[in-house]
């Protein structure tokens, strides 16, 4: 009996020093609950308007518009508005264009051609130098004071090419008044839950000055539980077992009461605070903000003792997503959409919107694109509410159709596919227009163990990771460089929270940067889609032949990527058997373009028989793709006349259906240039005297199927069915942002004298369910003989 009564002190002491210090370091509320307004300006004309006390946020708006031009539209006094066409000039358009992130204007438009905006027209006879840092210091009548109406809004066209380094425009985010809330986060109350990642239920704290407050539950209900669990990442809320928590106060209130001897000032302030330490009452979201200062709430005014008589502070309960899920069959249980997916995003959570209709992934156009449309597909794929909702390909482009636009999501809805949107044409939208999200997810504090040291800037240098030995003694250590590669790096970057890999290293000798010398881990294998080099295959005990720190793993991250994908609908329209004699092929026996028996053939008599077929490679990236080697290491082939840059950057393959190989081309490595652009996108790269090559960011490298090499050598193959695969960059010697789009594959059918190719698509295009039809084994992504 005695020892029960010890047991339920011991566990009320526990739950008391869990409860009690929170409240005790609870801030005062701040001397003032909003913002302070910014004067009026005054109606007659000034030399400029009144500098912001904050950076001043631009946008592009409008339709039909391009990701680098549209209506200007500006932030100001918590309202969008626009600037009124009067004495515009391209020197206004080159300061808008830089505040935006591009690196200059090429022209400016009047009389609202992106269409009429609403609200305010923010500026009127704007007149700057060029040389303004932001349209705020240019000459203008001031702020607010214009004559205009909206027909005479003015819009401007940037050049497409970025700032290197700036944050992304095309950004729609929730403009926060930050003097309400900055940020929130869950606490937890129990001892369990305290060593768990991420933490999905606790009391609800809102940042304020330099602590943390509560808020009072008093008419808290689930919808706001739903608003602060998509801040922290989580899709889903819970109903929380609020007698639990209130039967905790109730005990930490007794327990100091009695405690007439030892009553700690603490405990005594604790009851007396209880009144006046919530920042903020009466709470009444609706469900669909993506922030909670966006919802009605009353704050504390200077000096005041609102108490929460009666209530207490409020407690959520959250559901996390699959992959952020502790618990196995939970895990199993719980299943994201298979309709929607992000693609081409550094981290996770992020990327270009995809949805799968008739079995085939298409894009959403930009138009109507909001947060609440955003939220609602970020949640659907297990995430939070959407932190950004992004236009313009600001993740990059597409390829396929395009089956959504003016999507008007209202943020309840359980998928994208629910809400109003339109069915469009190609001549309503670009892949130019392709909308994508940024979305919140928990915090796992997986940056907190690794880091990188010794690099000239932030995003480069020897990745060292935190281990812990068997005496739970935690210190910084080395990775084995030997089997590190641009997969790794890729998990390295995205834990670092550094964007995308641009180069994995196996040796970072002039990276030295200190007494970390131990190896911690080696034989790292990632695929590439994993949160932490944790999560990635490695030896149990360390095995480095290499062991110096000169050979430790490093990493070049970036904040911008590549993304190859091979025009596939061209193949397909393009193959057709050529019979081309051997006194034709010497230069292409010399770069190993044929098969392994064509060395036995009495040359230069008798023919080859190949399966010829144009390409495009297209960078819908938001980087340009570069060869990893410098131009002095480029290799001359005198019978081709040009400079090869890479030694493997295409495999030509035929397999049968059970993925063996049964011809091989060897593209082996090409000259990498800009053949064509889209519109309004510049040739940058090209082969001719030595120069520089590469695929530019909306250009294509086009291969016609006349040119030597563009074939796959099929003079031993038998008639049969056959799958064709083309893999770019198949070793991944260049870092993209999304190697799963680089494969492509075709139904081939064979009969000796003809040849027919069907169903061409890149690996990702089609559904599970349309790839198990297409073919029974999956084909191989390497070019190697099995």
């Amino acid at each position: 009996m005695e020892k029960s009564k010890r047991r339920q002190q011991l566990a009320v002491s526990l739950l008391l020093g869990l409860w009690l210090p929170s409240c005790l370091t609870q801030t005062t509320p701040s001397h003032a609950t909003t913002a302070t307004p910014t004067p009026a300006p005054s109606p007659s004309p000034s030399p400029s308007p009144q500098p912001l006390p904050e950076k001043l946020k631009v946008r592009l708006a409008g339709y039909p518009r391009k990701h680098n031009e549209g209506r200007i539209e500006l932030f100001y006094k918590g309202e969008w508005g626009t600037i009124c066409d009067d004495d515009f000039s391209i020197s206004n358009a080159n300061v808008l264009c830089r505040h935006l992130g591009f690196v200059s204007a090429t022209g400016w438009t009047h009389s609202a051609k992106y269409g009429k905006g609403q609200g305010k027209i923010w500026l009127d006879n704007v007149m700057c130098n060029g040389g303004e840092k932001s349209i705020e210091f240019c000459k203008s009548r001031g702020w607010g004071n214009s004559d205009c109406t909206h027909e005479e809004d003015a819009g401007v066209v940037c050049k497409d090419e970025r700032i290197p380094g700036f944050v992304d425009s095309n950004v729609i985010d929730a403009h926060i008044e930050e003097s309400k809330v900055e940020e929130v986060r869950l606490r937890p109350v129990v001892a369990m839950a305290k060593k768990k990642t991420p933490v999905t239920e606790g009391v609800v704290e809102v940042k304020h000055k330099d602590g943390w407050a509560q808020i009072c539950d008093l008419g808290w209900t689930i919808k706001n539980t739903r608003v602060v669990c998509g801040m922290l990442g989580f899709p889903h809320e819970r109903k929380v077992n609020k007698n639990f928590y209130k039967r905790l106060k109730k005990r930490a209130a007794e327990k100091v009461s009695r405690s007439k001897v030892n009553v700690a000032a603490g405990g005594r302030l604790y009851l007396e605070r209880q009144k006046s330490n919530f920042l903020v009452h009466s709470v009444a979201c609706t469900g669909t903000e993506v922030h909670l200062a966006l919802c009605p709430l009353e704050i504390n005014k200077p000096n005041s003792t609102m108490s929460c008589d009666g209530g207490m502070p409020a407690v959520i309960s959250c559901m996390p997503g699959p992959l952020f899920m502790q618990n196995s069959i939970m895990k199993k249980k719980l299943k994201t959409s298979s309709t929607v997916r992000l693609k081409g995003g550094a981290k996770l959570g992020e990327g270009r919107v995809e949805v799968l209709k008739n079995n085939e992934w298409g894009t959403v156009c930009d138009d109507r694109w909001s947060l609440q449309s955003a939220s609602v597909v970020c949640r659907e794929l297990g995430f939070g509410s959407a932190k950004e909702a992004l236009t313009g390909a600001r993740m990059g482009q597409g390829m396929g159709p395009i089956y959504m636009n003016e999507v008007k999501c209202l943020g309840q809805e359980r998928s994208i596919w629910n809400c109003p949107f339109k069915n469009i044409s190609s001549e309503d939208c670009q892949h130019t227009e392709d909308a994508a999200v940024r979305c919140n997810v928990p915090y796992m504090g997986l940056e907190n163990s690794i880091r990188i040291t010794g690099g000239r800037t932030r995003y480069e240098g020897r990745v060292e990771i935190l281990s812990t030995d068997s005496n739970g003694t935690q210190s910084w250590g080395l990775i084995c460089g030997e089997t590190w590669t641009t997969k790794e790096a890729i998990v390295a970057c995205r834990q670092l929270g550094l964007g995308y890999a641009n180069q994995g290293l196996q040796e970072t000798w002039y990276w030295d940067s200190g007494n970390v010398t131990e190896m911690v881990m080696s034989g790292v294998k990632c695929t590439g889609s994993e949160m932490s080099l944790s999560q990635c295959q490695h030896h149990k005990t360390v095995s480095c032949q290499k062991a110096a720190a000169k050979f430790a793993a490093g990493v070049i991250c970036s904040e911008t990527a590549s993304d190859l994908i091979l025009n596939a609908p061209l193949v397909q329209q393009t193959v057709y058997i050529e019979d081309r004699p051997l006194h034709m092929l010497y230069c292409a026996a010399e770069e190993d373009c044929l098969s392994k028996s064509a060395a036995k053939a009495n040359w230069p008599y008798g023919h080859r028989r190949l399966l010829r077929f144009s390409s495009q490679i297209h960078n819908i990236g938001r980087a340009d793709f570069k060869p990893k080697a410098g131009r002095h290491s480029w290799v001359w082939h005198a019978c081709h006349g040009h400079y090869h840059s890479m030694d493997i950057f295409t495999h030509y393959d035929l397999l049968s259906a059970n993925g063996t190989k049964v011809a091989e081309g060897h593209k082996a490595s090409f000259c990498l240039e800009d053949s064509d652009c889209q519109e309004g996108v510049s040739k940058r790269y090209e082969c001719a005297n030595f120069g520089d090559q590469g695929i530019t960011v909306g250009c294509w490298d086009s291969y016609r199927h006349d040119i030597d090499c563009q074939w796959i050598d099929i003079t031993d193959v038998k008639p049969g069915n056959y799958i064709m695969q083309v893999v770019i960059n198949p070793n991944f010697e260049v870092a993209e942002s999304d190697f799963t789009n680089n494969a492509m594959k075709c139904n081939c059918k064979y009969d000796g004298h003809r040849v027919w190719l069907h169903n061409c698509h890149t690996g990702d295009a089609f559904s599970e369910e349309a790839e198990r039809r297409f073919e029974k084994y999956p084909g191989q992504l390497n070019n190697q003989i099995s």
